[in-house]
């Protein structure tokens, strides 16, 4: 039986949704520091393409797919600058809206990913029950 890679896909989503939160709380955090510049993580497809994880391929047909590689890890650099908020006159580049923006989505897509992950165990536990 092969190794369901779903699984390890969420877990690397959790990962990253982690980190990324963390670099947005502290950004919220030195919103009033002086030449503090706002960071953010590379987004979720870059981790993606560094773990080459493809499809399987069943079939002679089918394209083929990459095997899995622990290989990428979640980079946190600085963040483009918003063109409303600019940089400030203290020289921070911090937007509380968009961080709270950002925080919004980190909240949905960790709610989204939670319940693919449950929803499968949900799937596997029925077909075992049979």
């Amino acid at each position: 039986m092969q190794p369901i890679q779903l699984f390890d896909l969420a877990s690397r989503q959790a990962e990253w949704l982690q980190v990324r939160q963390e670099v947005v709380a502290g950004n919220i955090a030195n919103a009033n520091t002086p030449k503090y510049r706002a960071k953010d993580v590379t987004p979720f497809q870059a981790v993606l393409d560094n773990q080459n994880i493809g499809m399987a391929k069943t079939n002679a047909a089918h394209f083929s797919g990459n095997e899995f590689s622990d290989s990428g890890d979640v980079n946190v650099e600085e963040a483009s600058l918003n063109q409303e908020i600019g940089v400030q006159e203290s020289g921070n580049t911090v937007g509380l809206e968009d961080e709270l923006a950002k925080s919004g989505d980190i909240q949905r897509q960790y709610g989204l990913n939670t319940a693919l992950v449950s929803s499968f165990h949900r799937m596997m536990l029925m077909t075992v029950k049979q």
